[in-house]
């Protein structure tokens, strides 16, 4: 996974915190998390497409949540991200080499690792589905959410 899921999700929550109509833009995103603003700027573009974030374009513009925390899940952001193709990709590896003489028969089974793997992967996903943004703001302290929206307030208020 790359590191535009922990990016994505972490801004998502901030914009959470700060709760308001108001967009955010990807400069003021990027800097509160010392980020690269033209890569930041791709993971939420993506996350817009997915319609997890809303944009307002210009001088002003910037990103909101386009829906309630409690409508987005893990797997959502994830998605969005990386896309929804498997982590895992079974090549068949095993008709290969020393299999690639065998009989199709041999073959009719998915191998052991490509099954343990799907298992682990669907396992994954679920967990990730059955959790939202609301469930990690209320897991979060308080001093964290008040951070950040005093560390917001200063650059909205010019201070």
């Amino acid at each position: 996974m790359s590191e535009g899921v922990e990016w994505g999700l972490h801004c998502c929550v901030t914009l959470a915190w700060l709760g308001d109509d108001r967009p955010v833009s990807t400069a003021r995103l990027a800097a509160f998390f010392d980020l690269p603003t033209a890569y930041l700027n791709k993971r939420l573009q993506a996350l817009v497409r997915a319609g997890i974030l809303a944009s307002t374009p210009g001088a002003r513009g910037g990103f909101r949540l386009a829906r309630p925390p409690e409508t987005i899940t893990l797997m959502d952001v994830v998605v969005a991200v990386e896309g929804p193709d498997e982590a895992f990709r079974c090549m068949e590896i095993r008709r290969q080499g020393a299999g690639a003489e065998l009989p199709e028969r041999d073959f009719r089974q998915p191998c052991g690792i490509a099954t343990a793997m799907r298992r682990a992967e669907l396992a994954w996903r679920r967990e990730l589905a059955g959790q939202t943004l609301a469930d990690i703001l209320a897991a979060a302290p308080a001093a964290s959410a008040d951070r950040t929206r005093r560390w917001f307030a200063l650059e909205r208020t010019g201070s």
